[in-house]
């Protein structure tokens, strides 16, 4: 089991007994295990973009909304009442 970043939360808590019958392990890493300097944090986001701006990668936007309604759009994130990626457009664009 993998759990990235804090972004749900706290993790409940987990019988790590359960894990043990088939030899499964729990991690939660974090960006800095993977790029330990800013040589390979540009690289690994260079990959990125580039996987992106090639189509290898699909980004799925499902709302926008404009900047002067950040507080909006931050209130809906804390509400859980988004999915997926949403982004914020400046206004009289």
């Amino acid at each position: 089991m993998v759990s990235f970043g804090q972004s749900s939360g706290m993790v409940d808590p987990f019988p790590m007994s359960v894990l043990a019958s088939k030899a499964l392990f729990l991690t939660r890493p974090s960006l800095m295990q993977y790029t330990a300097t800013r040589e390979e944090l540009l690289r690994c986001a260079g990959e990125v973009f580039s996987a992106v701006a090639n189509g290898v990668i699909k980004v799925r936007v499902t709302k926008t909304y404009p900047l002067s309604e950040a507080a909006k759009a931050h209130a809906d994130l804390e509400a859980r009442k988004t999915t997926g990626s949403i982004v914020l457009i400046p206004d009289n664009s």
